[in-house]
């Protein structure tokens, strides 16, 4: 065995492991008995910060680096050297009830060894193991945000006792919080733990792609009452392999099955032939191995986990690719699982996000993305599934681009699906990752919380729940008068009511929501029908708004189906194995493109130099993409004419093109985003000109005016309980950025004014 981890006392070995000794004795002998040679650098790093016991903990590390050990190894030797009495001694906090699953067990063989209880609670654990939890507190609590939510609603009174000796709170997957109403829940929840107990808990963050540590750490703990150690791995200077490969999306009316099956087995409606050449190469390269197919919607990942699975069939050779994504059923999703883990055989899964996160399924050879990637932060995240143990890590992307012809706009004519994805690659490789944005609201997360607040305590006094949740809370953008307004405007819709004594107290319509099993989210959860073959097994669920009836033909789980009957009152829907059917539609949300992702864009359309990772189709639509972007001399300007019209390229993000949007809609102008390009129509590039110049001498218009032109701004679960002036502040918080767009006006201004 490596003398790192020796028990000798030499003073070489010290000085190999300056850590190790300081884990409790009982964790070394386990550790030797697991044959590890040496510590990996964040464990090493971890253990002296996490011991202290007086400070936050952020750590960023390739997945599959050790993150987890690196936590609840000191974890666990406070555990051993001062357990809690009659509490739980630590949280772990994931944003997947797998990952829990995952975690359990992987705990579960060191906590066994050394006599430390760990738990689940999340829905599907058994309320008896609940139970347990609640009348024997100890050890470790694996749990998701909803289910704190829902210890908080349905047992307040108890929560200090639960917590009294709490030791560490971990946070797994922590990017995947940063910015969203989970994530703004999340804090709350923190907050209100620690004034619950009335001791500050140390906060433990783990993640594979963090950027702008300073900003990560205030999201952490927005309060400050702890200073924060930030521990990086050297393990991401690992070597990475990438190739882009390029395709032209064949748009026909109908590609159907090669068997020349029913024709409801077709993707008219989803694209076009290039899916079969893409699921080709894929086939051909990724079969024998173990390996990862990310798509970015669960339509696609339907569609080409049907063709692969066809294509085995075809070939007569077992079937290698399996789907996995949330809206498959559990048993279906740990079945697939499981068949990644199983090395003894080759097999490929085409997912979501689902597997972007940190489930243990063991290396895989490779990862292919179809399509380009939703951020540079999740590149890394899913580029980080491969290449382990040193080996370089894999990653071929598919980029689908339109043939062009006399009908093709400008802005489409820039392959600009193939420059934002190179966009991202260059990004990648200067260690740039999307940073935390969290400047939301978020008031319908908010109004979750006050009502949470009060099913707590049993009512709560206005100023109270002000200081909870806002004053030094993570809503601490929302001061008394804006508190106060949606207060009144609660209180409007009988979401709550005050008493005599001034207690917030729900109201009839907000006792009913409380009372719901959906309360313990903080965002929308949409009603579902559940999927049930005639045999009885339920392989999933699909949104109640998708039309199934009788003999309808479906794609579901990699496999094609017929329904058979529609049970509507129980919202279930049998099913029988079928040789026709269509990819349904599933919802989900797109991830707003960051500035410097554009701004690289433009920066790369500029430029002479030829990424080498390009395949020979992608090279030529890169070619042609930067040709048409010199022709259009959009280096020297940002605005030209088109159709009766004119287009303009700010070279900024979603958010900025948002605000110039709705600012020239405002105005009186047709608009529409279109990728990189504004499309503004029936005006001509100088009237567009005049306008910008006219925007740039004058006073900038305030957010909340132009917030105030927007006809629909319920996005959010209890946006519906927000009167007009408070939904104007949320929409304002959100997708509006009114100083930056001022100053791409006066950019684009002094370009053509030259």
């Amino acid at each position: 065995m490596n003398s790192h981890l020796s028990s000798c006392d030499s003073s070489a070995n010290q000085e190999e492991s300056q850590s190790f000794s300081l884990l409790d004795e009982r964790i070394r002998r386990w550790i030797w008995e697991q044959q590890w040679t040496e510590l990996r650098d964040v464990q090493e790093k971890a253990i002296q910060p996490i011991l202290s016991g007086d400070t936050d903990v952020i750590m960023s590390s390739p997945t599959a680096s050790g993150k987890t050990e690196a936590a609840f190894l000191p974890i666990l030797t406070r555990i051993l050297q001062s357990p809690a009495v009659d509490s739980i001694d630590s949280v772990y906090i994931s944003p997947l009830k797998a990952l829990i699953n995952d975690q359990f067990d992987r705990l579960d063989l060191l906590c066994e060894h050394l006599n430390v209880s760990v738990s689940r609670w999340h829905g599907d654990v058994s309320q008896s193991k609940k139970k347990l939890v609640l009348e024997d507190p100890k050890g470790i609590l694996l749990i998701t945000p909803e289910s704190l939510e829902s210890l908080f609603v349905n047992h307040g009174t108890a929560i200090p006792r639960l917590f009294s000796g709490i030791k560490f709170i971990v946070i797994d997957e922590l990017h995947s919080f940063i910015g969203s109403e989970r994530g703004r829940q999340l804090q709350s929840l923190l907050r209100r733990l620690d004034l619950s107990i009335n001791k500050t808990v140390p906060r433990i963050a783990l993640s594979a792609t963090l950027g702008d540590m300073p900003s990560v750490s205030l999201y952490l703990r927005p309060d400050k009452k702890l200073p924060c150690a930030i521990i990086q791995s050297n393990l991401n200077q690992q070597e990475i392999k990438i190739q882009v490969r390029g395709y032209h999306s064949k748009q026909i009316l109908s590609v159907k099955s090669q068997s020349n099956e029913s024709e409801n087995s077709d993707y008219s409606e989803e694209g076009g032939g290039d899916r079969f050449e893409i699921a080709g190469d894929l086939y051909r390269t990724l079969r024998g191995d173990s390996n990862l197919i990310f798509a970015n919607r669960r339509t696609e990942v339907e569609i080409y986990a049907d063709i692969l699975r066809r294509m085995c069939e075809e070939n007569c050779v077992p079937n290698e690719f399996w789907p996995h994504h949330g809206s498959l059923s559990k048993d279906l999703r740990e079945d697939v699982e499981a068949t990644i883990k199983d090395k003894s055989r080759p097999a490929t899964v085409v997912c979501t996000t689902t597997l972007e996160m940190g489930i243990d399924i063991g290396a895989v050879c490779s990862i292919a993305q179809v399509g380009s990637p939703p951020s540079v932060a999740s590149l890394r995240q899913r580029l980080g599934r491969s290449g382990r143990r040193g080996q370089p890590a894999v990653i071929r992307i598919y980029i689908q681009e339109n043939e062009i012809n006399t009908d093709t706009p400008p802005q489409d004519r820039l392959r600009s699906d193939l420059f934002q994805t190179t966009a991202m690659i260059e990004l990648l490789t200067r260690g740039w990752y999307e940073p935390p944005s969290d400047t939301k609201l978020h008031l319908s997360t908010l109004v979750q919380q006050i009502l949470s607040l009060i099913a707590q305590y049993g009512g709560i006094l206005a100023l109270t729940a002000w200081e909870i949740l806002c004053n030094s809370g993570p809503f601490k953008a929302v001061d008394k008068s804006t508190f106060a307004r949606l207060l009144r405007s609660l209180a409007s819709f009988d979401i709550l009511m005050q008493d005599s004594e001034g207690l917030l107290l729900p109201g009839k319509k907000g006792e009913r929501i409380v009372n719901h099993y959906s309360f313990y989210t903080a965002f929308i959860t949409p009603e579902e029908y559940k999927l049930v073959t005639q045999e009885g097994r339920s392989i999933g669920s699909l949104p109640i708004n998708y039309p199934l009836v009788p003999g309808v033909f479906i794609i579901f789980a990699g496999k094609r189906w017929e329904v058979v009957d529609v049970e509507i009152g129980h919202k279930i829907v049998i099913l029988k194995p079928s040789k026709g059917g269509r990819p349904p539609k599933f919802g989900g949300a797109i991830k707003s493109i960051h500035d410097k992702i554009r701004q690289e864009m433009f920066s790369i359309y500029s430029s002479t130099i030829i990424p080498p990772y390009l395949n020979p189709c992608a090279r030529d639509l890169f070619l042609e993409g930067r040709a048409y972007f010199k022709q259009m001399e959009l280096n020297k300007r940002r605005i030209i004419e088109y159709s009766g019209g004119a287009l303009v390229f700010p070279w900024r993000g979603d958010q900025v093109m948002n605000t110039l949007a709705v600012g020239m809609i405002a105005d009186g102008y047709k608009v529409s985003m279109e990728g990189v390009a504004l499309n503004v129509l029936n005006v001509n590039r100088d009237d567009v000109v005049d306008y910008f110049l006219n925007l740039s001498s004058k006073k900038t218009r305030s957010s909340l005016e132009l917030a105030s032109t927007i006809p629909n701004k319920v996005e959010e679960k209890y946006d519906q309980f927000l009167t007009e002036d408070l939904l104007d502040i949320n929409y304002v918080s959100s997708h509006l950025s009114v100083i930056d767009t001022a100053e791409i006006i006066k950019e684009i201004v002094s370009l053509h004014l030259r």
